[in-house]
């Protein structure tokens, strides 16, 4: 495995795919949200979140039910944008194996930060629920701004002055908004995508970021 280690002064990590698995309680918030109206018939399952992994929030919704109208289909968004919220605050998400033991070691020796897609208030209940937040300097969102990842990364990289900052996700996505950003991309092939080019190394398991950063 190739050493990085010294070449960065903040790591930025995805959430979904990279630090934790929420796709079962994520699905099981959703397929509530749908059995409470009449114009969703599409059931939700793990399977599907897992396939729509690094999108927009919007997107998501846009992608999965497109036969709904714009505005059932935004009503139908925040209704799971809640329901999803609770569950997440009570039920969690899988942490992959060696989070906390490897973020441990990390932030001894880097600024980390994290920045995901996801509507606003999901990376504070990950935080909660993980109680990885001792780790964290900062986060961004798609929620926040409304604005696309690679926006995200740009401003966390200005809002704390990284002069050498990588990304580390797991989706073609992911790999796309840091190059956009003009940040280095590390690939986390255990998550949910697939990357094939580019990439400055690739860990098949979080365990392998201590190993490849310290």
């Amino acid at each position: 495995m190739v050493n990085l280690k010294n070449k960065f002064d903040g790591l930025i990590f995805d959430l979904d795919g990279t630090l934790w698995n929420s796709t079962v309680s994520v699905a099981k918030a959703w397929q509530s949200a749908k059995e409470e109206v009449d114009y969703v018939h599409t059931d939700v399952t793990p399977e599907m979140v897992a396939g729509i992994a690094g999108m927009t929030y919007d997107a998501i919704y846009e992608t999965l039910f497109p036969e709904v109208e714009i505005e059932k289909r935004k009503e139908f968004q925040a209704l799971c944008a809640k329901k999803e919220l609770e569950v997440l605050s009570e039920e969690g998400g899988d942490l992959y194996p060696g989070v906390e033991e490897t973020l441990g070691a990390l932030a001894k020796e880097y600024k980390l930060f994290i920045v995901s897609n996801c509507q606003n208030g999901y990376i504070e209940a990950f935080l909660r629920f993980s109680k990885l937040d001792r780790f964290f300097q900062g986060h961004a969102c798609y929620g926040t701004k409304n604005q696309p990842k690679a926006e995200n990364i740009k401003d966390v990289v200005n809002d704390y002055l990284l002069k050498a900052p990588v990304y580390i996700g797991d989706t073609k996505g992911d790999y796309e908004s840091s190059k956009k950003a003009g940040v280095p991309f590390i690939f986390a092939a255990y998550g949910f995508g697939e990357v094939e080019a580019d990439q400055i190394a690739t860990v098949n398991t979080f365990h392998e970021l201590k190993e490849l950063l310290c």
